[in-house]
């Protein structure tokens, strides 16, 4: 967790050089140490990709902690609660964890609490949540809400028990506006199914950014070098992260041994057909570039995708198509 400060300080220090932030998102993982929070205005929730949606509740968030003098706190779960409850490792997500505080940092949010998601914590009874846990840990002047927010042993909590404790537990409930959160749930469906299906413009517009993601640059058959186009062949960093359809995209890469140097470029994801592939492989040729980066991570962000894998008759046809795509790619950049 402190090389997870590190970064959110990293990128807040370059951001505040451009924009004038004047505070540094502070993260905390242990819920036995939490600080007193000045008059703390609550939200729960995965926020999975910080799109759009969250954005507006992170704006309702930010208000009534203005209004009021207080401090915004957005307590997040790691790993994912379905892992925990239904052993689901289907689960796909748009952000890592990193890049949730990252993108969370750069909104101005005052305390980000990362909860591990335990088996004994899903256990916990809704009351023994509000008490135990919300209040106990938090002592919040505000939480903020959906009304159809569920939490403790089998979801039993609700918006209605949250604001029935309220009084005696001297804290006020806040609704997110039911539109918001139709805007949430339906965002989060419609980004994931824009990206596998390569409608890439939709998922950024309803991200509010570029898609991105990293990997771990890996040893690879080495052909696209003797067509003209050396790619690198890029290993997920972490599993979990939603990788897009299959296709050619134009995108922008930064080593993360280089920060703050973006290079532009082309990137295949798919089976490779016309050399008989079988395997899907990510790969990334990286514009007026020709060093050895094994082993490094590169920041892949997702700019326009340009078209579908498709087999061609040989490498001759496939070179060919290859400057198309540079070309487009360079237009599109």
């Amino acid at each position: 967790m402190l090389l997870l400060q590190w970064i959110v300080n990293y990128y807040l220090r370059e951001e505040k050089r451009e924009t004038g932030i004047r505070s540094i998102m502070k993260v905390h993982n242990d819920i036995n140490q939490m600080p007193a929070f000045r008059k703390a205005v609550v939200t729960i929730g995965m926020f999975d990709g910080v799109h759009k949606g969250h954005q507006q509740v992170i704006h309702q968030l930010k208000a009534e902690a203005e209004k009021i003098g207080g401090e915004t706190v957005i307590i997040t779960f790691h790993p994912h609660p379905r892992k925990v409850v239904s052993s689901d490792a289907s689960i796909k997500l748009l952000t890592t964890l990193q890049e949730k505080i990252e993108l969370l940092a750069r909104l101005g949010i005052d305390h980000l609490v990362i909860m591990s998601f335990t088996k004994a914590f899903s256990e916990l009874t809704a009351e023994a949540y509000i008490k135990e846990f919300l209040v106990a840990c938090f002592r919040p002047h505000t939480v903020i809400v959906g009304y159809d927010h569920r939490f403790g042993k089998g979801r039993a909590g609700s918006y209605r028990m949250l604001e029935e404790f309220s009084a005696s537990l001297e804290y006020t409930v806040k609704e997110i506006p039911q539109q918001v959160l139709q805007n949430i749930s339906v965002s989060s469906t419609r980004i994931r199914e824009s990206l596998l299906r390569g409608e890439l413009d939709e998922a950024n517009e309803l991200l509010g950014y570029d898609y991105f993601f990293e990997g771990k640059v890996t040893e690879g058959n080495k052909l696209g070098r003797t067509i003209g186009y050396p790619t690198a062949n890029l290993q997920m960093k972490d599993a979990e992260k939603l990788v897009p359809g299959n296709g050619v995209y134009a995108v922008t890469i930064e080593n993360r041994n280089e920060p703050g140097v973006v290079r532009n470029g082309m990137m295949n994801i798919g089976v490779r057909p016309t050399v008989d592939g079988r395997q899907r492989v990510i790969e990334v040729n990286i514009f007026d570039f020709d060093k050895d980066i094994y082993g490094d991570y590169l920041r892949v962000s997702l700019k326009r995708f340009l078209r579908s894998e498709e087999k061609f008759s040989g490498l001759d046809a496939l070179k060919e198509q290859l400057a198309r795509d540079k070309n487009a790619a360079l237009k599109a950049l």
